[in-house]
């Protein structure tokens, strides 16, 4: 009697090996371009807002802040740090205010992994670019 021994070869072991390499290679960028849309999102939100509360306090006061913490705008929101300016892993956000006659834009640079998505401008009238280019 011959006995049949069970079990896989190490030609199948490498070809599923390589197969969970191939797909692997494949949805890693992806799965990173789907991160960084989120964080991106977070900041359009976060910017938006500010925005927000520039043209609310323009209204009742005349001028823009360049403070967006305590003090200034009074934004916070979970996971990110906001005194004069607002910061978490991915976004450093900062307003720049000019005078006369009164403006404001909003810069939410990148940082870290979020570096080749760019950074994102708002001005005070509504104009958006991402990384140089005009739209989010």
């Amino acid at each position: 009697m011959r006995i049949r021994n069970r079990g896989f070869t190490l030609i199948e072991l490498m070809i599923t090996v390589a197969i969970v390499g191939i797909l692997a290679a494949i949805a890693f960028p992806s799965y990173q371009n789907q991160i960084r849309k989120g964080h991106r999102a977070d900041a359009q939100t976060l910017v938006m807002n500010i925005a927000t509360k520039e043209q609310q306090y323009l209204l009742d006061a005349r001028k823009y802040l360049d403070t967006i913490g305590a003090g200034g705008l009074n934004i916070t929101i979970s996971g990110w740090d906001c005194a004069v300016v607002c910061t978490n892993a991915h976004y450093t956000i900062d307003v720049a205010v000019t005078a006369g006659p009164p403006t404001f834009k909003v810069t939410a640079t990148a940082k870290g992994n979020q570096l080749p998505d760019g950074d994102l401008t708002l001005d005070h009238q509504g104009n958006r670019t991402r990384a140089g280019k005009p739209g989010w």
